[in-house]
This record gives structure tokens, C-alpha cells and sequence, in this order.
């Protein structure tokens, strides 16, 4: 991606990196991996603890097993690292890289009670993550070539979304805001609160948004596109149109705005909506409804 086109996007408050950066301090890493290892109880294990030697030490390998995208990693190797300080670990492809069935993703060597009781936890990270950044990918090389980019949406769960914000990523899409903070979505609700004036909205959000904050409303109609434009907003959304009124939008705003395509988009449909033109496609269902990359812990 050219630089202009970079300070673009974060000029819009999108983050795009050339270099993908695990989202969580070293701190933060070890608090919430140690939530997930009490949650199951791994000190606690009575299994393990009935068949394994205390002595007992193991190899075994992270594999997947279907072509996917990988992310999270770090959350793995934390999980292991805190039930087995001594376990070491060779990592083979790291997040965001794209594997195909039986590939070792890693390599781990260390006592065996903490690999079997750690395995759970971190697999349920790596899927998890690993399953956002794979359908994110199919959307990125649905629309390749077109101009247009994949974002995502705040529809994550609760407290994980930096993590599935970084998976998308992984996956080679791009976030849209962080949190309510990050920009202004003036969206159908919030018009409904001024009686539909778009203009009286945007200029209270003028007068109140921090210095350098973007603006973006949220149309279905075309009437609304030309109304957006007319007071000034920086992003159209254009929501659940049909593709002959994205094609007619995109047209209206003729590059003085960034316009976002949104609502019910699929892999089946996501080519249709970046060949009008748009700029950018949300797709909510990156961190709804992603099914996990089927990998596993094979032992030696």
C-alpha cells in the first residue's frame, strides 16, 4: 500500500499495518490468559494429574488441519508458558500467515502435565482468532483488485475486541473505529433523536467532536446521501442499499467523501458491492459469526 493511501486511512481513523503488532502489553497478555487458565482450572486437573508422571515430559506440535489464516499465537504460548515456565517453543508460521491442512504451526517441548493442561485454553485462543483472520482473508480475495477494502465492525465480545480487531488484520482487513470515542457514526437512531435533520446533527457533531474527528452518517436512501454531503460529512455509509443505489451513490459523492458499503454483505455477494465503486465494505460477520480454524495438539 502506497503511504498516501496509508495517511489516508488513518487520517480516517482506520488502522492499517504494514507490520502486524500483537494489541496487548506484556501485562495484560499474562492477566488474561491466567483468567482463561482458572476458568478451566488447569491447576486442578484432575485427569492429568491421575494418568501423567509429575516427571513426565513430551513433545507434541500445533497443526492445522484445513487451510486457514493464523492469529493469536502469543495468547498459546503465554498458556503454556505459565503452566511450564521451563516449556520451549518453536514457532513454524506465525499470525498472520496463511497454512494448509497438516502444517506444524509450532513445535513445543516440556513437561507433559502443563502441555496437556494448558492445551484446551490455548487452542480455544488460536481458533478462535485464527477462524476471524481466515474469513476475513476470503473477503480480502473476494474483492481483490477492485480499489475497495474489508472492515470490520464493534459486533465482538466483550473484552476480546482488540484481540478480534488484531485477528482481522491478521487476515488482512481493516479495523473501523475502536470504540464509541474513536470517530462519529451518525447512525438511523441517532437521526431519529433530531427528527431525520442530518445537517443539524453533523453541526452539533462539529461542535462537540474533538479537534480532527471524522464524521460519518449513515444513509439508506439516496436523498440522505445528498443531504450527508451537502453538510459536510467525511464517510457515507451506505446501509443495506441495492446495488444500482450504491452505484448511483458513489456517483453523488464523487470523491468528497470516503463511502463504506454496509449491511448483509456475504461471500457471495461482497464482489457485486466493491465493483460500484465503494471505498470501503464492513462486514459485521468477521467477528459474529467466524467458525474456528480447526487445529490441534498432536503429541509425539
Amino acid at each position: 500500500m502506497n503511504k498516501r493511501r496509508e495517511s489516508e486511512l488513518a487520517a480516517h481513523g482506520f488502522v492499517w499495518e504494514e507490520e502486524l503488532h500483537f494489541p496487548l502489553t506484556k501485562n495484560e497478555l499474562t492477566t488474561i490468559v491466567s483468567g482463561a487458565l482458572q476458568e478451566d482450572d488447569t491447576r486442578h486437573d484432575i485427569t492429568t494429574a491421575a494418568t501423567v508422571m509429575s516427571n513426565r515430559r513430551a513433545r507434541c506440535r500445533l497443526v492445522a488441519r484445513q487451510t486457514g489464516v493464523i492469529a493469536g499465537l502469543p495468547l498459546a504460548c503465554e498458556a503454556f508458558e505459565q503452566l511450564d515456565p521451563a516449556v520451549t517453543m518453536r514457532i513454524e508460521h506465525a499470525d498472520g500467515t496463511r497454512i494448509r491442512p497438516e502444517t506444524p504451526v509450532m513445535f513445543l517441548s516440556g513437561h507433559a502435565r502443563g502441555l496437556l493442561s494448558a492445551e484446551r485454553v490455548a487452542l480455544n485462543f488460536v481458533q478462535r482468532l485464527s477462524g476471524i483472520a481466515t474469513l476475513t482473508a476470503r473477503y480480502v480475495e473476494a474483492i481483490a483488485g477492485t480499489g475497495a477494502h474489508i472492515l470490520d465492525t464493534r459486533k465482538t465480545t466483550p473484552l476480546f475486541r482488540r484481540l478480534e480487531k488484531y485477528a482481522v488484520r491478521a487476515g488482512g482487513g481493516l479495523n473501523h473505529r475502536m470504540d464509541l470515542s474513536s470517530a462519529v457514526l451518525i447512525k438511523d437512531n441517532h437521526l431519529a433523536a433530531v427528527d431525520g435533520d442530518i445537517a443539524l446533527a453533523v453541526s452539533r457533531a462539529r461542535a462537540v467532536a474533538p479537534a480532527g474527528i471524522k464524521i460519518e452518517v449513515e444513509c439508506d436512501r439516496l436523498d440522505q446521501v445528498g443531504a450527508a454531503m451537502d453538510a459536510g460529512a467525511d464517510i457515507i455509509m451506505l446501509d443495506n442499499m441495492q446495488l444500482m443505489d450504491l452505484r448511483e451513490a458513489v456517483k453523488l459523492v464523487d470523491g468528497r467523501a470516503v463511502t463504506e458499503a454496509s449491511g448483509g454483505v456475504t461471500l457471495d455477494t461482497v464482489r457485486f458491492i466493491a465493483e460500484t465503486g465503494v471505498d470501503w465494505i464492513s462486514v459485521g460477520a468477521l467477528t459474529h459469526s467466524a467458525p474456528a480454524l480447526d487445529l490441534a495438539l498432536d503429541f509425539d
